[in-house]
């Protein structure tokens, strides 16, 4: 992470405020992505993305800290446009063009002081920020994140829109020595989700609940991890709505001083919703730290589709 910090003469100028501070953070990568293509026509292309995150505080004279956090995203797939004159703003034509689509994505902002924050904008999402929803970045590119319990069927942090930023989001965070607490809301579904954990011993414990108006939702959530020394396993459970049920079981295992793998096995059951499936979805990978933040990353899943989706390639921290 680099550092800068800023001081203008506005802030020198006014009694109590020292420097604003800037963060600027994120990573690139690049490499190829394999896809079996249900129509049998499979595909390798080059796959790459570049992640600026932009962490901007300022903290008052009772200690109170305000802040926001935005980033610039740039995926290799990412669809150009162009705006034609006399366009409507927010409008643009997504068939092609000469300019990027990059640009910065919805702002979270939020205030803290402790262990409390309260954001709003671009949230987090009770459900997506819950322990045991991310516990293994499988490949180079997350291998299609199957092993996410809730299945994105919630609000998260959007990299490349504006989120729930765009639908009025609002979330509170607590904290307090072993345990912690989040809730949040938004008008996307009308959605309330809570998750509530605790640690101890090296392991943790979450459960969740969201309430909303689309039956697609996530509705509970549960999730156990921890270490055994010779891996960190975690165990996830969700209610996806007509999604079905996800039980996930993932494991990261040290191979070296500089290799890990990481493994998961997800099992979706239908539990008799029409739009639902009953299958398997299982991944490995490996990640080799090469040194001052880059790390050389790879490997396979089989999805709950039957088609199998591998990468390999470069990661750089910054």
């Amino acid at each position: 992470m680099k550092k800068v910090l800023f001081a203008s003469t506005a802030l020198v100028a006014t009694a109590g405020v020292a420097a604003a501070e800037v963060d600027f953070s994120g990573y690139g990568r690049f490499g190829v992505l394999y896809n079996e293509n249900a129509t049998g026509q499979d595909e390798t292309n080059i796959t790459s993305r570049f992640r600026l995150q932009i962490d901007a505080t300022a903290e008052s004279d009772m200690g109170v800290t305000f802040g926001a956090r935005a980033r610039i995203q740039q995926n290799n797939t990412d669809k150009n446009f162009t705006v034609s004159p006399g366009t409507a703003p927010g409008t643009v034509n997504v068939a092609g063009g000469n300019a990027s689509g990059t640009g910065i994505n919805g702002v979270r902002f939020f205030a803290r002081s402790g262990g409390f924050e309260v954001g709003v904008g671009n949230i987090y999402g009770a459900l997506e920020f819950m322990p045991g929803m991310y516990p293994i970045d499988l490949g180079l590119t997350g291998l299609a994140y199957e092993y996410t319990a809730y299945n994105f069927r919630g609000d998260a942090y959007s990299s490349g829109g504006a989120g729930a930023a765009g639908q009025n989001g609002l979330e509170v965070l607590y904290s307090f020595g072993d345990f912690s607490m989040h809730v949040s809301a938004s008008d996307v579904n009308d959605r309330v989700a809570a998750h509530f954990a605790y640690t101890w011993n090296g392991w943790t414990l979450a459960v969740a609940g969201q309430d909303s108006n689309s039956a697609a939702d996530t509705d509970f959530a549960v999730s156990a991890g921890g270490s055994l020394g010779f891996a960190d396993l975690t165990l996830a459970y969700a209610d996806n709505g007509t999604g079905g049920n996800r039980t996930v079981l993932t494991g990261r295992f040290d191979v070296g001083a500089a290799t890990n793998i990481e493994v998961y096995v997800a099992s979706n059951d239908a539990n008799g919703n029409a739009g639902a499936v009953d299958d398997e979805s299982y991944g490995i990978d490996f990640n080799h730290d090469l040194g001052g933040g880059t790390s050389l990353r790879g490997g396979v899943a089989s999805r709950f589709n039957d088609n199998v989706i591998a990468d390999l390639g470069v990661r750089f921290n910054f």
